[in-house]
């Protein structure tokens, strides 16, 4: 309902301006479908764009809506393979560790060897500048243009949802956008700690890249494991997807993390050996949107906030 609108118009969402015209399509929407809609301001500035009335839901249904920049290497996630994902992390870190290594290489080379506090001082501004070049890179770099998958893919499931529940379910669900997930889960720990009951005891399910990848994994927190028998009953496997609900040996960095009864939605891809895996986001090549993916997930869940 909402994917050619938002990929074709909204998919940057990385600058004040862009999220500030985002909301500005987002809130017109919202009243069409009897929503009300409103920005609640977070720590550093994070926008969430709330929808709805989450005191009174017996659900919330989330994604985040900020993008990244453009990174030359992707964010390659193994959700059930954490020592896979660990390695890729340190891989990718090997070029600034060789730039480190070679800008401590030119200070020992350039400072006289009895001065050996100088030389510490600029070894430590090596590494610091380093990271602090690397950080800049990933927060304020150039915003990627191509974030179908991340995380396009969530907030279209998010609005075609909330304009698709059925009238009786209404007051059942509501939705929240979260702003700064790419920085560290900002938005959503940051409402969390603004809203300590529902940070508790509101069952949350959030959307977080689902269009690339036919299988669907629910990452259950341990405070929502008593949720996982609605879960099967509402998202069942088909020809096409194959659902896996996991609350154990599993990892998934999203904003589900914030709250106590969090579940994490993810599509995924599977290596003939079995490995499940996400690649393409955080680049150029985060293009793929698959609407099947979309439709499947709203309808799963208006099953599941009618068995809530």
């Amino acid at each position: 309902m909402y994917s050619d609108i938002i990929l074709d118009k909204y998919q940057v969402r990385k600058n004040k301006k862009q999220k500030n015209n985002f909301f500005s399509f987002v809130r017109p929407e919202c009243d069409k479908h009897g929503y009300k809609c409103e920005i609640e301001k977070g720590s550093l500035g994070s926008q969430n764009i709330v929808i709805g009335e989450p005191e009174k839901a017996k659900v919330i249904y989330t994604a985040h809506y900020d993008t990244c920049a453009t990174l030359p290497f992707p964010n390659f996630i193994t959700p059930k393979n954490f020592l896979l994902y660990l390695l890729y992390q340190v891989v990718i870190c090997i070029p600034l560790i060789a730039i480190i290594a070679c800008g401590n290489h030119i200070v020992s080379r350039l400072v006289p060897d009895d001065a050996i506090f100088t030389e510490f001082v600029l070894r430590e501004a090596v590494v610091f500048g380093a990271l602090l070049v690397f950080l800049c890179m990933l927060i304020f770099g150039i915003a990627n243009k191509h974030t179908a998958n991340d995380n396009t893919s969530g907030v279209v499931t998010v609005m075609n949802l909330m304009a698709k529940m059925p009238p009786e379910l209404k007051e059942n669900a509501a939705y929240i956008l979260f702003d700064y997930e790419e920085v560290g889960l900002i938005g959503s720990s940051s409402y969390a700690s603004k809203h300590k009951e529902i940070a508790k005891n509101t069952l949350i399910v959030n959307f977080d890249c689902v269009s690339d990848g036919k299988t669907i994994l629910f990452v259950v927190n341990k405070g929502a494991s008593t949720e996982i028998p609605l879960l099967e009953g509402s998202f069942i496997s088909n020809d096409i997807f194959t659902v896996d609900i996991a609350n154990k040996n599993v990892f998934y960095p999203s904003d589900q993390a914030s709250f106590k009864k969090g579940i994490g939605v993810a599509s995924l891809k599977k290596t003939k050996k079995g490995t499940l895996y996400m690649d393409r986001i955080h680049t150029k090549h985060d293009t793929v949107f698959q609407k099947e993916n979309i439709d499947f997930l709203v309808n799963g869940s208006i099953a599941l906030t009618e068995k809530i």
